[in-house]
């Protein structure tokens, strides 16, 4: 059997637990691998289908299609089948950011005089970078959202707007279904770890 290193062991010099672990290993990523295959194919073609009806009803009514943007919800005509599209924008923040932390710190420092060091670490938490290097976005969302006129702190706001850069796109697709038209939605999961 070859090992980790590349060399070729003897089998019967091998343990049987090591023999076992890596049959049941070849097996299940064998039959992962067809299955990630057929999810592929499965998403292709259910975006191929949507965009085709999509199509279809832009030519109805004499409409130009444009990209992908834009949710849609298909439902079957008795109502207890539905097939969500969304489209979610990925993005990322330019160097502005550094100019808006330059700006809410001077704020935080003239307004924090005296104060907890609290109110700072509040702060910090939204410009912090995470393990994969991203910027906190639901907490520097947060103080965009705060209503402050300090013409310092408005020029900071600016700034993080100005750093936002919308990088790409993701297409997503959800599945639900319910026993009758009155009964509440419940997703068909295709996620391994939610089924």
């Amino acid at each position: 059997m070859p090992d980790s290193a590349g060399r070729l062991v003897p089998i019967e010099t091998v343990r049987p637990e090591h023999q076992l672990e890596d049959a049941m290993v070849r097996k299940i990523i064998h039959h992962a691998s067809i299955l990630s295959d057929e999810i592929a194919r499965f998403r292709g073609h259910t975006f191929d289908d949507v965009g085709a009806l999509l199509d279809l009803l832009a030519e109805k009514y004499g409409a130009r299609r444009g990209g992908a943007k834009g949710n849609v919800t298909f439902t079957s005509y008795d109502g207890c089948l539905k097939v969500t599209v969304q489209v979610q924008d990925q993005i990322s923040f330019g160097p502005e950011l550094q100019a808006a932390k330059t700006l809410v710190d001077a704020c935080i420092t003239q307004w924090s005089n005296g104060s907890l060091p609290q109110l700072r670490a509040l702060v910090e938490h939204a410009f912090a970078v995470d393990k994969e290097g991203r910027i906190n976005r639901a907490a520097l969302f947060a103080l965009r959202r705060l209503q402050i006129d300090d013409p310092e702190w408005v020029s900071a706001m600016q700034a993080i707007a100005d750093a936002i850069r919308v990088v790409g796109s993701k297409q997503y697709v959800r599945f639900h279904r319910r026993v009758s038209p009155a009964a509440v939605w419940e997703p068909i999961t295709i996620d391994l770890a939610s089924a």
